[in-house]
């Protein structure tokens, strides 16, 4: 709720504040909501200056509606779909990650998240030529590892070259609590309000590997924050996605339900309304003497594809 205060707007002066504080009026709700002919009476004001105060107070506070094809055109303007690298699982989410969106990558230790996170990095630094940030909580990020998928996914000796290139557009800060990550993602979003980019492109996707590493030591026992600071976590990665146009991924461990034994996202029901996509994904069955990089992508949650689709991943 907005206190008033001088310099708000033109004309609320700090004499005319202090005047509607001693009548009660307090907050820019108190101020618009009020009967202005008998605010102007108790207060010894104008009605002319009240009246003026007021509708600059709603032009800049008021919530305007708008209509469903502006919307969609605004959305159409704003969106963009990025490869992932892998036609399997572009497949699984209707041709790629959708920027604007926080698509989520789930599975227990060992699953492949890391490695399909670094899939989707190399796909967008090099086939895209696109910046990637890549945030590491749990030490799993390894730069001899991306640069092998770099010169895999290259298709001639010139993309090959290129490689070095791509790798140095994929910046990586290690955050290991949580505080670290969102002071991380506050200088993202001061560098791309004030539009500095690095000096060889835009930035295009940020990944958080993982989210559920650095908000679990903060769940359950007395520190009764952890809810708090988990959906400003949460606050910061959806507006980063929404107001720059970003695809945002991020990986969570999974849990097994109680009741049915089958696994599904750790963090609770609060942080469920956090990702708009959700991908499971689980290590395929295999004779025990065969080492295999095959993985089962299942869609648990999206709002273009219907739930229950399953691909196989060569994660290789």
């Amino acid at each position: 709720m907005v206190v008033l205060r001088a310099g708000l707007c033109p004309g609320l002066t700090a004499e005319m504040i202090q005047v509607l504080r001693a009548n009660g009026v307090r907050t820019v709700v108190d101020f618009v909501s009020s009967d202005l002919e008998d605010v102007a009476q108790k207060c010894s004001l104008s009605y002319k200056a009240l009246v003026a105060v007021r509708r600059v107070l709603l032009a800049q506070f008021s919530a305007f509606p708008a209509n469903g094809a502006d919307l969609y055109e605004e959305l159409k303007g704003s969106t963009a779909i990025l490869p992932t690298g892998n036609p399997s699982l572009d497949q699984l989410l209707d041709s790629g990650l959708y920027t604007g969106e926080v698509t989520e990558l789930m599975g227990a230790p060992g699953s492949g998240k890391t490695q399909v996170c670094l899939g989707i990095a190399a796909s967008v630094s090099l086939g895209l030529k696109q910046h990637v940030l890549f945030l590491d909580s749990t030490g799993g990020f390894t730069a001899s590892r991306l640069y092998q998928m770099l010169q895999a996914q290259a298709e001639d000796e010139e993309e090959q070259a290129s490689s070095l290139e791509a790798l140095q557009r994929i910046q990586v800060a290690r955050v290991f609590d949580v505080y670290e990550m969102l002071r991380a993602l506050q200088e993202v979003r001061d560098r791309l309000s004030q539009q500095v980019v690095s000096c060889t492109g835009p930035l295009k996707v940020v990944v958080v590997d993982s989210v559920s590493a650095v908000i679990y030591p903060l769940l359950g026992g007395r520190q009764s924050e952890g809810l708090a600071i988990m959906m400003q976590l949460a606050r910061e990665l959806k507006m980063l996605a929404k107001d720059f146009s970003l695809a945002v991924v991020v990986t969570n461990q999974v849990t097994r339900d109680s009741s049915t034994g089958s696994p599904k996202p750790a963090l609770g029901r609060s942080w469920s309304f956090v990702p708009s996509t959700r991908v499971l994904l689980e290590s395929k069955e295999a004779p025990w003497e065969e080492a295999t990089m095959r993985r089962v992508a299942s869609l648990a949650k999206s709002p273009r594809q219907p739930t229950g689709m399953q691909v196989e991943l060569d994660i290789g």
